[in-house]
């Protein structure tokens, strides 16, 4: 019976191939979304993690509400004295960010990030190397040989795969490491690592203050989160009464692996993802509904007939809903094609090493199960309306009706509904799109302080003996400024511990002179090292004041700049030129004495709300740091002057590993992808959405048309005017459209506070956004609605009544 059934389904639309074409390029849209995003989410939410007992390992992290600081990282003592005291975890691991200068012949010096982790953390995870041995006990001691693990990637980048590698020695900062092992594929622990290193002799000397590790733990058999976080803050209470210098204020708590691996923003964004992708699905299945319908209404006859000659109601239904899950798997092949498009494109859209290595999305077994499950489920969903409809209407009635179908009644209030359907949902979608645009918009055209176009940026990192001490990167800077200073087409340059847009630098709270603050509550700065050069290049206004000079650089003279924002916070209205301020975290507190001011602009590229942290700028020579910036300003394009600043730092150490060159713009530009990503995304979404939608308002008036030649025929033979008739069948469009606006501004009021925290400069209820997109969807149904008016208007009334 069921082979009869498909065998006629494939029949009936192989006879009507131009509806079935339509039926499944509408259906297909629809799959091709959702599937691309359903892999997506499989990729972020719902795959497992790859560490071993997952479910029970939760993250450690301190805190000191007294000042404000609700999570932060953990010392060295801290965590040995929570591994060593503890009663309610198996095991403790803890690790620390790294960046490592890798020179050894193979190719030029290298920069890549790495760790530094305690020897017990890959058994941990469950990971065991892929090449060559684990670390072991006598690795992570001070004072042990040194050795390093690799990743995969940097194996097969910079050594071809050579599996030789293992038991030769790389230079790592200038000091010899044994290479011990290389670990699995695409294994990059905890972001977008590339090497690992013992921890024990990076940090045997770090005092307890010195909170600067991640602690992951794995939970006893039985043991819950909260348990673990009375534990951590009973010792955490016992070190504040043993070490209150250090630990005074200070507490600790355990979170869970998912909350440190995707922030709150990540599952809002993965889930707004879905949710509009689900839309486009729901309108393609309405539209593809609406066209079973309109067929089922000219089929009326024969589903009559069939039923005359004996055929039961629930057989015909059975029959009517096989035509449409054919149509529905029909469609997923093209589906899947349509997603393997959509995630091409999504790669694109999203920077090198912005996506943890543990994300990854593909259409695999689970996706492509996923798009087939819901290709027939939407087979079901969008056929079993219209053939319950279908096979509802009296017999005598149909056959009476000699195959014409009628406009009005059930069948035509459920094709009005599904269309309002498809506008609702549209006009969500696209006000969504327009949000995450204007969004986008509002950071393309934001004030950063200063004109990117002419400058460009890169970084070098001094490692090694040669460069322990301040003194000697000072030196080795201030030579690499001379010689970048001559390249042809450069006007200025400036060195600093960190590159604007990008990030760097330092900062903490500060103490001012004739001020007191409660411990804790001190005013928090951004602490900027730069050489004098840093308000020329960037085109900087000084506000009052002077600038630093060159003889203060190198004589290391206490003074400084500060931002507006910085004057503002900390002398209010007063004149803060002459007026001093310290670190309070300095071991050695060296007051600053505020010499200008300069205008305020965005220091990093994370800094999307608008603000603009207050800032002191001091001679570069107070933190030569080994990570240092370069900042150029050229007279043209400064991607031509990159080779010649390239030559220039390798004519003052060859060693030097340069890395992170940019433009400032591209640094501008990568600074908002994510919004440039979601209104590309929903715009498409809602395109396809807006066309579906048209397509159900076009097939809804085209087909009332045909079904009401004879009532317009009557209409103009008593005089009826084109005008008229052309008003009565856009009226109907428009009545539609409208019904459909109205409920969906109600929806996209009730959705789009959701994702208030994804928007830039935008309210969620932004007048602009709903107003312009419904407008726009009025004049869509109107053009919609402009060609089945036409044919309406051309109804020969003597040929309309002649043919009834």
């Amino acid at each position: 019976m069921l082979f009869q059934d498909l065998r006629y389904a494939v029949r009936t639309l192989a006879q009507n191939p131009g509806f079935a074409a339509l039926a499944v390029l509408c259906l297909a849209l629809g799959i091709g979304v959702n599937a691309t995003i359903f892999s997506v989410v499989d990729g972020v939410l719902l795959q497992p993690y790859p560490y071993a007992d997952a479910d029970r390992i939760v993250v450690l992290n301190s805190t000191n509400p007294r000042q404000g600081i609700n999570r932060s990282g953990v010392s060295w003592l801290d965590f040995r004295d929570w591994r060593d005291q503890n009663a309610t975890m198996a095991a403790m691991v803890a690790f620390s960010g790294r960046s490592f200068t890798i020179s050894d012949g193979a190719a030029d010096p290298e920069r890549s990030l790495g760790s530094a982790v305690t020897w017990t953390l890959f058994s941990f995870l469950g990971t065991p190397p892929a090449l060559g041995r684990d670390f072991r006990p006598d690795d992570d001691r001070p004072g042990a040989e040194p050795v390093v693990m690799l990743s995969d990637d940097l194996w097969h980048r910079r050594y071809n795969g050579d599996p030789a590698i293992v038991g030769k020695a790389v230079s790592l900062n200038g000091r010899p490491h044994t290479v011990i092992s290389v670990m699995p594929p695409r294994f990059m622990f905890p972001q977008n690592q590339r090497l690992w290193v013992p921890l024990a002799s990076y940090v045997e000397k770090s005092p307890r203050k010195a909170r600067n590790m991640q602690v992951f733990a794995k939970l006893k058999p039985g043991v819950t989160m909260d348990q673990a976080t009375t534990d951590l803050k009973g010792i955490a209470t016992r070190l504040a009464s043993t070490y209150p210098e250090q630990n005074d204020g200070w507490s600790a708590f355990a979170r869970s692996l998912k909350s440190w691996m995707l922030p709150g923003d990540v599952n809002l964004t993965i889930v707004s993802m879905m949710c509009a992708a689900t839309l486009v699905l729901l309108v393609a299945c309405a539209n593809v509904a609406n066209l079973f319908l309109a067929r089922a209404s000219v089929r009326h006859r024969e589903i009559s007939i069939r039923s005359a000659l004996g055929a039961g109601r629930w057989h015909i239904v059975r029959q009517l809903l096989t035509e449409a899950i054919v149509i529905g798997t029909l469609s997923a092949p093209l589906g899947i094609l349509f997603a393997r498009l959509g995630l091409y494109l999504l790669d694109q859209g999203i920077p090198p090493d912005s996506i943890p290595y543990f994300i990854h999305w593909a259409l695999d077994v689970r996706s492509l199960s996923y798009t087939i499950g819901i290709s027939v489920l939407t087979g079901i969903v969008f056929g079993l309306a219209p053939a319950l409809t279908a096979t509802r209407s009296n017999l005598q009635e149909g056959l009476r009706e000699g195959g014409r179908g009628s406009a009005g009644g059930r069948r035509a209030r459920l094709r009005n509904g599904l269309v309002i359907a498809e506008v609702s949902m549209s006009l969500v979608l696209l006000i969504g799109a327009s949000l995450f645009v204007r969004s986008f918009l509002n950071l393309q055209n934001a004030n950063v302080g200063f004109d990117t176009s002419p400058l460009m940026t890169l970084r070098f990192y001094m490692s090694g003996a040669a460069y322990e001490s301040t003194d000697a990167r000072a030196r080795r800077v201030l030579d690499i400024l001379r010689r970048v200073e001559t390249v042809p087409g450069i006007q200025s340059v400036f060195a600093s511990n960190f590159v604007p847009l990008w990030g760097g630098g330092d900062g903490g709270r500060v103490l001012v002179e004739g001020k007191s603050y409660e411990r804790g509550k001190e005013p928090d700065i951004s602490f900027i090292a730069a050489s004098p050069q840093l308000r020329k290049t960037m085109g900087i206004a000084l506000v009052r004041g002077r600038d630093i000079t060159e003889s203060e650089e190198t004589t290391r003279t206490a003074v400084a700049l500060i931002n507006q924002r910085m004057a503002r916070e900390l002398w209010n209205d007063a004149d803060p030129l002459g007026r001093r301020f310290r670190l309070v975290s300095d071991e050695t507190p060296e007051w600053f004495t505020v010499v200008g001011v300069i205008a305020d602009f965005r220091h990093f590229q994370g800094d999307t709300d608008g603000t603009i942290d207050p800032a002191a700028y001091v001679a570069y020579s107070f933190a030569p740091t080994p990570n240092t910036g370069l900042t150029i300003r050229a007279t043209g394009d400064p991607t031509r002057i990159t080779g010649a600043v390239r030559e220039r730092i390798r004519q003052a150490d060859a060693s030097l590993p340069i890395f992170q060159v940019s433009t400032m713009e591209a640094l501008r530009q990568r600074s908002f992808w994510e919004f440039k990503l979601f209104g590309w995304m929903f715009s498409v979404f809602g395109a396809i959405a807006l066309l579906l939608a048209s397509i159900g308002v076009y097939g809804v008036l085209s087909y009332s048309v045909s079904q009401r030649t004879q009532e317009i025929g009557v209409r103009v033979a008593l005089g009826a005017a084109k005008r008229d008739v052309m008003r009565l069948v856009v009226g109907q469009g428009l009545r539609l459209a409208l019904a459909g606006i109205g409920v969906g501004i109600l929806g996209a009021f009730g959705v789009t506070r959701f994702i208030k925290t994804l928007l830039y400069n935008v309210t969620p209820t932004d007048p602009v956004s709903f107003s312009g997109v419904a407008l726009f969807l009025v004049s869509v149904a109107l053009m919609a609605s402009y060609v089945p008016a036409r044919r309406a208007m051309a109804v020969d009334p003597i040929v309309a009544l002649r043919d009834e």
